[in-house]
């Protein structure tokens, strides 16, 4: 099954493990953007509202969510050892895009994955994770739940957002 949105031939939506999943329709190099999420804005309430099973819904900021888009990027799937990060601006910089990025190299037809955990801090969802990574964790959770070296490995990585960031600062009295 090739790409829903026909600008983007390098993405492929097909088959994966669980349902569907994309996979790369050729070479990425570490740190190139992969694609640009996009959907509604929302916040957690209006989410929370709206919100069906199948529908994916990521959080973005404190208190704002991006719903589905109908494209291509609802269906990049979870891994405990993602390949890519979602790269989030800091307050209302986020509406102007929210980007997937490359952590590694990314061979043709590898399916593309990020840590659903490193932007979740609402306490209010999870779900059994079956990514069948050797590191997989068995549930996806909010990022303060992850193990520590986990936490420390995508803060180096410079992937965890502001709204993240400036909890855990503010749990360990780091003012800003």
């Amino acid at each position: 099954m090739k790409s829903i949105d026909k600008s983007l031939p390098d993405l492929i939506l097909k088959d994966a493990k669980h349902g569907k999943g994309v996979f790369a329709g050729r070479k990425f190099k570490a740190g190139e953007m992969i694609i640009e999420f996009k959907g509604n804005f929302m916040t957690y309430e209006e989410q929370a509202d709206l919100c069906l099973v199948e529908d994916r819904y990521v959080q973005v900021g404190h208190n704002l969510f991006m719903g589905p888009s109908g494209d291509i990027d609802d269906y990049i799937n979870h891994s405990c050892n993602p390949n890519a990060a979602l790269i989030i601006p800091a307050g209302d910089a986020v509406r102007g895009g929210v980007a997937l990025i490359a952590l590694r190299e990314i061979n043709e037809d590898e399916e593309i994955t990020f840590d659903y955990s490193t932007t979740m801090d609402e306490d209010d969802w999870e779900m059994d994770c079956g990514c069948g990574s050797e590191k997989c964790r068995k549930r996806i959770r909010d990022f303060k739940y992850l193990p520590e070296d986990t936490q420390e490995k995508y803060i180096r990585l410079g992937i965890v957002p502001d709204y993240i960031m400036k909890k855990l600062k503010n749990a360990i009295g780091i003012k800003e």
